[in-house]
């Protein structure tokens, strides 16, 4: 499997690296102490490091098996050829299927993470990834060590349709390396970038626990999805942004950063009176209660409002 040793993240982490250790020394030496804190660095990193010993295992079970199965199933060899079972012949290598493949691929990333903050098991663990309370590259490594195990599902329509595995597996790399490059907040707004790409600017107002930026700018490469699905935010001068998560975990410990939520979704649970509120305790969005005790975004964007 090719795909698993030709990986975009792989061979430009180097550089990524390399951009982390430069943004560091530039804040300190102008004085900018609130990009980064050690105590937070040493967090997000140790977080990272759990991520990439768990990544190959997970690569491996879950995505290149579950990508190659699915493949396999829907594009059987049929007189030589890959065909799909709706009847056409499965997609090639041509440059033109890898361009189709990414832009999708940005589809399903849009929709994984959308539902990562709309879901609350799956904020359980993507909030792990918000809630630095600063902006840099080195929250770029805060990564969730459980939400690479269903992340998947949200790519496996690829291969299904005929999108050769090892193409869906580079592209899944590709993404990952525009993802950290977004994690700045040194770059300025890019001009004509910003009408169509997602740029370091567009992902800070994903970072932010401003209301109205709350649940905004889900896409990872491109913003046409979140202008078409109503999620789209733009970045404003005028707004001083707070980084982090409403319910902050205060904790630099990183079991207690990969965890925190699950054991609230428990509390909650354990509390619940009526099945239908256990249910939404798990599968609500964040902020449920059935009696106003805590707020959804929806609320307390409508309450700004």
């Amino acid at each position: 499997m090719k795909a698993l040793i030709i990986q975009p993240l792989l061979w430009a982490s180097p550089v990524l690296i390399v951009l982390l250790i430069s943004e560091l020394i530039y804040s300190r030496l102008k004085g900018h102490k609130g990009i980064y804190k050690w105590k937070d660095l040493i967090a997000s990193s140790l977080m990272g490091v759990g991520a990439l010993i768990l990544s190959p295992l997970v690569k491996l079970f879950v995505s290149a098996l579950l990508f190659f199965s699915a493949y396999e199933l829907f594009n059987p060899l049929v007189n030589g050829f890959r065909t799909n079972i709706f009847g056409y012949t499965s997609f090639g290598w041509a440059w033109y299927v890898w361009i189709i493949c990414q832009i999708l691929d940005d589809l399903s990333h849009y929709w994984l993470h959308r539902f990562n903050h709309t879901v609350r098991f799956m904020w359980a663990a993507h909030v792990v990834h918000h809630s630095s309370e600063h902006y840099n590259f080195g929250t770029a490594l805060r990564l969730s060590w459980t939400a690479m195990i269903y992340k998947p599902l949200f790519y496996v329509w690829l291969p299904i349709i005929g999108f050769h595995p090892e193409m869906v597996l580079v592209c899944l790399g590709i993404e990952s390396v525009w993802q950290f490059l977004l994690h700045t907040s040194y770059c300025p707004k890019l001009n004509f970038l910003e009408s169509f790409l997602i740029t370091p600017k567009q992902h800070e107002v994903n970072h932010a626990t401003n209301v109205e930026y709350l649940d905004k700018n889900h896409g990872a490469i491109l913003n046409v999805w979140d202008r078409i699905f109503g999620s789209w935010k733009d970045y404003d001068n005028e707004i001083k942004i707070n980084y982090g998560v409403v319910h902050s975990p205060n904790s630099y410990n990183p079991f207690v950063i990969a965890t925190h939520e699950y054991k609230s979704i428990w509390k909650d649970v354990k509390s619940s009176k009526t099945f239908t509120e256990a249910f939404m305790y798990i599968f609500g969005p964040p902020g449920w209660s059935p009696d106003g005790r805590s707020l959804t975004v929806k609320q307390l964007q409508s309450q700004l409002k």
